[in-house]
C-alpha cells in the first residue's frame, strides 16, 4: 500500500485540529453542559458544511446519490455525536494530553482491526509484526503518559 505524503500531512493537520477541537469543546461543555455542547458543535458544523456546499459550491459529489450509500455508512453521524460527547466528557476529567492519548490508542487499535479485516469495502492491510510492535510501543508510551 502506497503512502502519499500529502495524505499524511492532511492527516497530521486533522490531528492538530482534533486536539484544538477537543479543548474548545470541553471548554464549551463546562459552560453549557456536555450534551448541550455536543448539540452546539453539531449545529455549527451543519452551518459550516451548508456554507461550503451551497454558498461556496466546494462539493464535488452529489447528494442525489445518497440512496446508493449502504445503510451502515450513515452510522458515522451517530458515531460523531458519541465522539464529541466522549471528548467533552473526558478532557475536563483526564486532561487534554491524557484523554488524547487514550483516544489515539483506541483509534489506532480499531484502525488496525478495520485494515486487517478490510471492513466497509476498504483495501485489506493485514497485521504485521511491525504493526503489532508499534501498537505495543504506543500503548506503553500511553501508559507512561498517563502515569503521575
Amino acid at each position: 500500500m502506497e503512502m502519499p505524503i500529502f495524505a499524511l500531512i492532511i492527516a497530521a493537520l486533522a490531528g492538530i485540529a482534533m486536539a484544538f477541537q477537543g479543548s474548545l469543546n470541553a471548554a464549551l461543555g463546562k459552560t453549557v453542559g456536555t450534551l448541550e455542547a455536543t448539540f452546539i458543535v453539531h449545529l455549527v458544523g451543519i452551518a459550516v458544511i451548508i456554507a461550503a456546499l451551497y454558498l461556496f459550491r466546494w462539493g464535488a459529489g452529489s447528494l442525489a446519490l445518497i440512496k446508493e450509500a449502504p445503510w451502515y455508512t450513515f452510522l458515522g453521524g451517530a458515531l460523531g455525536v458519541l465522539i464529541i460527547f466522549g471528548v467533552v466528557l473526558s478532557i475536563p476529567r483526564a486532561g487534554v494530553a491524557n484523554a488524547t492519548t487514550a483516544i489515539i490508542i483506541g483509534q489506532l487499535l480499531t484502525a488496525l482491526l478495520i485494515d486487517h479485516c478490510g471492513f466497509f469495502g476498504l483495501e485489506r492491510a493485514p497485521f504485521t509484526l511491525w504493526k503489532v510492535l508499534g501498537l505495543a510501543l504506543l500503548a506503553s508510551g500511553g501508559y507512561l503518559m498517563l502515569g503521575r
